[in-house]
Parts: C-alpha cells; structure tokens; sequence
C-alpha cells in the first residue's frame, strides 16, 4: 500500500504491525528533518500509534499546554504533538487542532482506531470496510495492493460524477470504497465502527459589527492566518493568479518577513484565459522572485498521468494547469501558500451574482415563468461557452426553477434532460436516484438566514471539498509539494460565516468586504478587475488539437461495450462541438476523463504512474 502512493512521500517511509492492526506512512518532511519525525510515530510507552499526513499550524502552542500537564517529547514534530493530544483528551483532541490533517492512532491498551479528517477537507482519506477488516489510505489506489481488492465501478457514483464532475462524498467510483468525509471522524471499538461529525460551519448566528469593525478584523483575521503558515524548515513560496486572493496572501506574506518571497504563475497562449500581466503587478509591487509558465495543448499528454494521481474520475480541467503549475513550483520551493477559499468564504463566483439577479424573478408567479424558458429556447446555440449569447441562455433556461434546483442546475455538468438522453437505461436504473439530491439536501441542512449564504454553505460542504481541495491536494502532492491554504484557516472561516451577507455580496459587488479589507495592499487593477477563473481553453483544444483523440476515445469500441452511453448521443456532442455548431468542452472532457479512468483502473490494475513522477506526505493503515 505504501509503494502505490509513494509518490505523496518522498523523504521515507515506515510500517508499524502489531497483532491485528497495521500502519503505514510515506513522508514529505517540513518540519523536524531529523529521524525524529519518522512516522508511524508512538508515544514513548509504545502504546499509542500514528500515522499523520498534514500540518498542525497551533502545534507549539499545544505543546506548550501538554508540557504543562507532565507530558515529555522526544521530537520538535506536530505529529508528536497530536498523539499526546490524544493520550490527554481522547477523541475531544480534534477540536483543539487548528491545520489540514488526516490521520490514525492506534490505542493498543484500548484496542481502538481512530481516523479523522481535518474540518474542511484539506486532506483525503478513503476506508474499506468488510468481513476481512478495515483498510484506510490517502489514495484509493493503495487498495490495489490487496488481492482480494475487487475494482469494481460504483454506478451510483459514477453517475453523480456525469452531473458535478467529482465523485462527491462519502461515495467513491469504487465499489466498497468510502470517503470519509471533511469534519468527520471514524472510530473503531469494540467490534463496532462509528462515524461521527465533529465541526460544521454555522452561518445562523450573525456579529453585531460596523463594517469598518469588519474590515480591520478581517483584515487581522488574514494576517493571522498566513503568520502561523509560513513555520516550515523548507523552502517556501506562493501561487500567484493575479487575482484578490492569491495577491493578498502574498502581500501579507511580504508584510510578515517572508521576504524575497517567491512566486509562481501559470498563463495560456490564448488571452482570454491568460492571467499573467496581473500577476506581475502583484510580483513587481513586492518585489518577488517570480517565476512563470505558459500552457500550450502539448501539455494534454500529461492525460495519463492526471488519471493517475487522480484516482477517481475528475472533470475540473483546471487541474491540467495546477498540476503543471505544482510540478513548477517544486523546482524552487516544497511549500507553496494559494488563494482557495477566498470565494466560497465571500461571494466571489459570477453564479452567486446571478442568483441575486435571479431572485427577482422568484416572486413571479410560475406560470409567468415558465415561458421565459420558451424565450431561453429560441435565444441560439452559441459555439463558446465564455460569449454574452451563452450565458444568457444558460440564465434564462434556469429561471423557470425553484432558486436550489436553479443553483443545481448551474453547477451541473450534464442537465438530468441531455444526462437522460445520453445514458443508456440500465446503468441509468443501476445508478439509481437523483444526483441533484445531494446538493438540495445540503440546502436544506443549512442553517443560513438566508440564500446568498445558504449557497456558500452548500459550496463549502460540496464543492470546496469534493473538487477544488481534490484538485490542489493531487496536483500539489504529486510533486512533493506541500500546498497551505489561510482563507481555509477554520477561525477565519467562522467570522466569514458570522458575516451578514450584505458585505459578501454588497448589491452587484462580490466579495466587497474582502476586497475593502486588502484595498491597502494590492493595485487597483487587481480590485477593480472582473474574476477570470482558473480555466483552461478547452473549447479550442477540442476543436484543434484534441480532436482526434476525443474521437478516437469516446467513439472507441471499449466505450460502446460498457454500456453506460448511447454513441449517437456521444457523436452528436462530438460534432456540434467540433463543428462550432455550439459548445460541449465540459460534457467531452468529462466523458473522456470517465473512460480514462476506467482503462486504466477498471481494465487493469496499475502498479505505477504511466509516466512516473516524484511527490508528499501519505498514510495507509488496516
């Protein structure tokens, strides 16, 4: 299990066993270089065992209550510091831990396991759990190494990943395989095993605070967060985008010390995706070792290599530039602090904007209604998705909704009418349910006031884990490159949270408290331009220099045996698209990423990346 995901730990690994139970670790050492911090890692009894992939940002702290309750240390690792936060308040220890972590302890005088997964999901961890046992591990592909492992597709799964474009938890494309999901742990004892939440979110409870109260401790709030990421004893740097979020947490890195601090940015030949020029200005003004990289189609052959690391399918086409991006940065630094977060904490996305404009149309009665879907119809087709034509039309089909089906509807991939179509009616009748129900029951668990902050509770809870984290996590640890995230830093999280609304999403302006509280650090020309996205020039590749291989790919006589798809549907996506006719980059990139996978994990069993390459910090254990 270790060799599969050696690539997540390239400084060491090591194997604890003892009676019934086993743990494995890879190693990407940050902090206490030393044997030290080898892990499994045990108390000095030998009695309690960890396996630890992460970084406990409070460790000092911590350590400095447990030194004053008797405990003694052997080490400078936060990995020690967890395991006697265990020994003195058991399970109680996760909410004393600030960082992005998963680990498992082993308590042998208990005979207990615990796993746990940090608040937000920074950190991956799947489990297995049959008559044979329990196996947990950071990538699903270490189950391979178990022979009695069946790689079986999880229909179910499957067909959510068509309508989100990740497998969303606590499924997995694997049949048996779990996701143990942000904020949750699993216990096993007595013969039982348990999970359980141990944080959520609350956005119910609103401050009491002037906005110029919020924007200077917000501001502090920021500041905070990126201070106690920047211990490392390697070499440490940023992703630059050229948007607020990276921008502020490299002018707050500068502001700190952290000085000359280093930058890394990735562009694209076609200039609508291409974000550099903003980059430089946040570089130039703080005078940062900057380097870049521009993304040209050949970087598509990395394909194999992104089904690789990705274990899963995985539709996000920005993974081809963070995963290049990574392998970057790795040259110079082995931690590297970004942005994410910054929109799901403050209303950044153009679609929370929409559902503003939306919501005005919400009092009308639906039979008013409905025809604006007719309207919607007869607005036509456009060949690119980023035209004025194209999201209009994507607008105004969606009204005709009630305002969470709406938001479904928009963050879908395939729509249930073309996913209905598209899907031959067996795998449709094995799938089973309705995908959109998974975001429609996070609405309703919400405790927001109201539906601006309903929805960032359903992106935090679903889309921040399940893509975007998924997606850095792989992309960065496939290259021994420990990625930090402070708008993930969970205290900043919950007075974002407290806001009201109203100063996430100040009329048309989004993330308008965020932007008052870095206005000081950062060019106009970054606050005042409109959000870009991280995306990729899908549209033309699959018009030019994909084209042959979507072809041969999803019209492959492997794809029609499987019996998930109708061919004529998947011609007719390939042509209208290829032909300008109108724009189906997502739905073929999603498709070919879905046969990828199943080639290269279903068809076979892979022991190794097609292309090999080097990457951090990785637990396995049974």
């Amino acid at each position: 299990m270790c060799d599969l995901i050696a690539h997540r730990g390239p400084d060491g690994s090591g194997v604890w066993t003892r009676n019934h139970a086993g743990l494995g670790h890879r190693r990407l050492a940050i902090i206490d270089l030393s044997e030290a911090g080898a892990q499994p890692m045990s108390t000095a009894d030998g009695q309690i065992w960890l396996t630890f992939n992460g970084e406990i940002y409070n460790f000092l702290e911590l350590r400095s209550e447990l030194e004053a309750r008797g405990h003694r240390f052997r080490s400078h690792t936060d990995s020690e510091v967890i395991l006697y936060a265990y020994r003195e308040y058991g399970v109680e220890c996760l909410s004393r831990l600030r960082g992005m972590f998963a680990f498992a302890i082993w308590d042998e005088p208990r005979r207990r396991l615990l796993v746990a997964r940090d608040r937000l999901g920074k950190k991956p961890l799947f489990y297995t759990n049959d008559s044979d046992g329990l196996a947990f591990a950071s990538e699903p592909k270490a189950f391979l190494a178990d022979p009695s492992f069946s790689s079986t597709p999880n229909p179910a799964a499957l067909s959510a990943y068509l309508t989100y474009q990740y497998v969303p938890a606590p499924m997995s494309a694997f049949e048996g395989v779990h996701k143990l999901p942000p904020a949750h742990y699993l216990l096993v004892e007595d013969g039982r095993v348990t999970v359980r939440r141990y944080w959520k979110l609350s956005y119910g409870t609103k401050r009491n605070i002037t906005e110029a109260e919020a924007v200077d401790e917000l501001r502090s709030r920021l500041r905070e967060a990126v201070r106690i990421r920047l211990v490392s004893d390697v070499p440490l740097g940023a992703f630059l985008s050229g948007g607020i979020d990276s921008g502020a947490i490299v002018a707050l890195m500068s502001e700190l010390g952290a000085s000359p601090v280093r930058t890394f940015s990735i562009g694209f030949q076609e200039k609508e995706y291409d974000e550099l020029e903003y980059a430089r200005l946040v570089a130039k003004r703080y005078e940062t070792q900057h380097e870049e990289f521009v993304v040209r189609p050949n970087a598509l052959e990395i394909l194999p290599r992104l089904v690789w690391h990705y274990n899963e399918p995985f539709a996000d086409s920005s993974a081809i530039p963070t995963f290049l991006l990574s392998e970057l940065t790795r040259r110079y630094v082995t931690v590297a602090l970004n942005g994410d977060a910054g929109d799901e904490n403050f209303a950044g996305y153009e679609r929370y904007r929409a559902n503003v404009l939306a919501s005005r149309f919400d009092g009308m009665p639906s039979v008013l209604r409905r025809p604006l879907d007719l309207v919607a119809r007869m607005v036509p087709a456009s060949g690119t998705s980023k035209s004025v034509m194209s999201r209009g039309k994507r607008f105004l089909e969606a009204l005709g909704e009630g305002r969470e089906r709406r938001y479904v509807r928009w963050m879908s991939h395939f729509q249930p009418l073309l996913k209905s179509e598209l899907c031959q009616a067996e795998f449709q009748e094995v799938a089973g349910g309705d995908a959109s129900d998974i975001l429609l029951r996070s609405y309703a668990e919400s405790d927001a006031p109201d539906f601006v902050d309903a929805t960032l509770d359903v992106d935090v809870n679903n889309y921040l884990p399940d893509d975007l984290l998924v997606k850095v996590d792989i992309a960065t640890m496939a290259h021994g490159l420990e990625g930090r995230s402070p708008l993930l830093d969970h205290p900043l999280m919950e007075f974002a949270a407290s806001l009201p609304s109203g100063l996430k999403m100040n009329g048309a302006i989004k993330k308008y408290i965020l932007k008052e509280a870095v206005k000081p650090l950062l060019p106009k020309e970054i606050i005042e331009r409109p959000k870009m996205g991280f995306g990729v020039p899908l549209d033309h590749w699959f018009r030019h220099e994909l084209k042959d291989l979507a072809y041969d790919v999803l019209l492959s006589d492997s794809l029609r045996q499987r019996g998930y798809f109708h061919e004529h549907v998947v011609r007719r996506l390939l042509d209208e698209h290829t032909r300008g006719v109108r724009s189906w980059h997502y739905q073929l990139w999603n498709l070919l990423m879905f046969e990828s996978w199943h080639r290269m994990f279903i068809d076979g069993r892979p022991t190794s990346c097609p292309a090999s390459v080097g990457s951090p910090g990785a637990l396995v254990g049974a």
